[in-house]
């Protein structure tokens, strides 16, 4: 990886690089709108913390999870980089990721406006394969070994994430029935903040490692080199795309943190404690077996295992399904944006 200067260099000289580069920076934006206020959403839906002092945390936590993450492993990024080949022409390569870029945005926009939380971690990896489908004119350009990690990812995360803040609250209801609820509610709003910290923590771990790979790919293939040229990532890219997730948290992150925070649960501090500690393990375990995970499914997942274990009828479904609904479209749906939007883009530039 090139330094900062030399970057700004390319950036200059690089006209397609700079639109490509602008591209990412969008998607780590909208990730920061969507997926890093997941983290935040049930300590503010509960009102443990305020909206301003959960995204600080968020910025925080963000940051210092993807670079711990990315000194200890970069096993999430590695799997992110060689998932797909764009092949050996690298000016086609180049254009195919901005096409890849560009149907993420669409895709993560509309899903915003309607206050859906849809994955970014799953938008980033269907439309790279999408475009990666079209440059390589078949499914040649996909590395089954490593995509096959991103589905058992989504059945572990979401099912663990789930089971976790069932049975946790099953477990604090049981404990805690007969304490002063003044009281536990303090002590819950307290976990619930260090809950929501510890979430936006492996949030950076997790989608932090996903978009910085992302963002190596690009100035990779603009230098004519390619990942296995890439030993390591610069702090300098590693701050920038944290700062960009904060950006977009802070800008953002109100709908979807009233969608996931209140209309889909109305939780209780408990409630909101056991979900957000629930996600952050989930997180944990999937970040250490190397899994790149959907940070959105995992604590809709919590939240959604919380609300059932109180009572079924407590979860809004309706709102539940629609969720449910953009996280199944994600693959299909953003895939062939991808590959449409990398055919047009091929052809044009």
């Amino acid at each position: 990886m090139p330094s900062l200067s030399d970057f700004c260099a390319m950036l200059v000289s690089n006209p397609l690089l700079a639109l490509t580069m602008a591209l990412v920076a969008a998607t780590i934006f909208v990730n920061g709108s969507t997926d890093a206020a997941n983290s935040i959403a049930d300590a503010v839906g509960t009102r443990s913390i305020s909206f301003r002092n959960a995204v600080i945390l968020a910025v925080i936590a963000n940051f210092v999870g993807l670079v711990g993450a990315t000194l200890i492993s970069t096993a999430v990024a590695d799997t992110i980089s060689h998932m797909v080949d764009f092949g050996g022409d690298n000016h086609a390569a180049l254009v195919s990721l901005a096409a890849a870029m560009v149907a993420i945005v669409v895709w993560a926009g509309v899903a915003w406006m309607f206050g859906i939380p849809t994955s970014e971690s799953h938008a980033l990896i269907a439309g790279l394969t999408g475009a990666a489908i079209a440059v390589s004119g078949g499914f040649s350009g996909v590395n089954m070994a490593e995509w096959s990690k991103v589905l058992y990812g989504l059945v572990f995360s979401t099912s663990f994430g789930f089971a976790l803040g069932f049975v946790s609250t099953k477990i604090i209801r049981e404990v805690f029935a007969f304490s002063d609820r003044r009281k536990t509610n303090h002590a819950f709003g307290i976990v619930q903040v260090i809950g929501a910290g510890f979430g936006a923590l492996m949030h950076g771990a997790q989608d932090g490692q996903k978009f910085m790979s992302t963002a190596t790919l690009a100035v990779m293939l603009a230098s004519g080199g390619d990942m296995s040229e890439v030993h390591g990532y610069p702090m300098w890219l590693m701050v920038a795309c944290a700062a960009l997730m904060a950006i977009g948290t802070a800008v953002g992150g109100k709908k979807i943190v009233k969608t996931v925070g209140t209309q889909m649960v109305p939780m209780e501090k408990y409630q909101g404690a056991a979900a957000s500690m629930s996600d952050g393990f989930a997180l944990l375990a999937s970040t250490l077996f190397g899994m790149p995970v959907s940070t959105t499914h995992t604590k809709s997942s919590a939240i959604m295992g919380t609300g059932a274990a109180k009572s079924v009828r407590s979860v809004n479904w309706g709102i539940a399904g629609d969720i449910v609904m953009t996280w199944v479209m994600t693959f299909p749906g953003c895939g062939l944006l991808g590959y449409m939007l990398a055919w047009v883009f091929l052809r044009i530039f």
